[in-house]
């Protein structure tokens, strides 16, 4: 009888066994190791990203200052150079506002702001409003020194004039003194009335008119009657030596002829070095040659560029009628930008301003025009 056969299904067994044992332990090893190889191929990978994003960071901000640097005079890149030092009036007529926007106005807002013209070639206008004067006395609770309580002026000149007194005092420069403002049309007429009579022996009709035309502005005409001008002299009444002195001449009319323009006023009829040495005559545009301790509010920045430019108020105006779009750079930093537009006659209308400006300030010149006026 022959003996069986073993069977080799168990050893079999045994090696499939450890065979798929290990292959399940070399797997769970492998899978740490690929993902430990994946982890480092992912942090690899944010490194470089990040040193990336750093470089190009570093780059970003280099160009950034650089465009700040550039920028930092607030003037458009696109407007020509301005100079670096001093004054410098730049001409944008051909460059338009940026970020414009436009804003519905009245000529009752705007009109007493500060740029109406007056003068012996225009009249102010007939729609013209002297309800929002104020009596400087009573304003002012008498800290500014007054002939009596009708001298008035529109509340823009009149805190102007305050400030501008109170900066001089801090100079221990005091007794300044207004003896005239604001004359109503009425009083003006009185006055040229009055010189109309006393020529009248050697006058009459039009040649009348006109000679006495040449001592007292025709009522309408006088830089009294835009409620923005005043005169100026010192006072004191225990002292007569301070009465008696030269305002022009003296310690205070120099100080307020030197630093008006910073309160936005400007000395309205300069002759030749006077009030100043460095004045220069105006007689021939304003039409005023008699000495005048005269000074007109026209606002701070018309007053800077009026300062830089040495224009009078009628040059200024007819500047803008012809460049209506300017900037005024001071050391190459964009100071005021100036924009004119033609309005007309009518009542209301839509100005252009830029929302770059910190505030502005529209005002009628009296030609068809509005001037705006951005502080920077």
């Amino acid at each position: 009888m022959s003996k069986p056969k073993k069977s080799k299904a168990v050893p079999v067994v045994i090696v499939l066994t450890i065979f798929f044992a290990a292959l399940t332990v070399a797997c769970f090893y492998a899978k740490d190791w690929v993902i430990a190889q994946q982890a480092d191929i992912l942090k690899t990978a944010q490194e470089e990203a990040e040193a990336h994003n750093a470089s190009e960071q570093q780059k970003y901000a280099a160009a950034l200052a650089e465009f700040e640097q550039e920028t930092s005079s607030g003037a458009n890149l696109a407007w020509p150079t301005q100079k670096s030092e001093g004054w410098d009036l730049l001409d944008l007529t051909n460059y338009p506002l940026e970020s414009p926007s436009l804003v519905t106005m009245t000529r009752s807002e705007i009109m007493n702001n500060g740029l109406l013209l007056v003068n012996q070639w225009h009249s102010r206008p007939e729609d013209f409003d002297e309800s929002s004067l104020v009596g400087l006395g009573n304003y002012f609770n008498w800290a500014v020194q007054v002939a009596d309580a009708s001298v008035s002026l529109f509340p823009v000149a009149a805190d102007a004039l305050k400030a501008a007194i109170d900066a001089a005092g801090e100079e221990d420069l005091t007794h300044y003194y207004v003896p005239e403002a604001y004359r109503s049309w009425d009083t003006q007429n009185q006055y040229f009335q009055n010189r109309v009579e006393k020529l009248s022996t050697k006058y009459t009709g039009d040649a009348l008119i006109e000679a006495a035309k040449k001592e007292v502005n025709y009522p309408g005409t006088s830089e009294y009657n835009s409620g923005l001008s005043f005169r100026l002299q010192l006072y004191d009444r225990n002292d007569k030596e301070i009465n008696n002195t030269k305002f022009s001449t003296s310690s205070q009319g120099i100080w307020m002829n030197t630093h008006c323009w910073e309160y936005g006023f400007v000395f309205r009829f300069p002759l030749n070095a006077w009030p100043l040495e460095t004045s220069t005559d105006k007689s021939f545009v304003t039409g005023i040659s008699s000495q005048m301790n005269l000074y007109r509010y026209v606002g701070k920045g018309s007053a800077a560029i009026m300062h830089a430019m040495d224009f009078c108020l009628e040059e200024y105006i007819q500047y803008l009628e012809e460049h209506p779009h300017v900037a005024l750079f001071e050391d190459g930093q964009l100071k005021y930008e100036v924009y004119r537009q033609y309005v007309g006659e009518d009542d209301s209308f839509q100005v252009m301003v830029t929302n770059r400006a910190r505030s502005y300030v529209s005002s009628l010149d009296n030609m068809g025009g509005v001037i705006t006026v951005f502080e920077y």
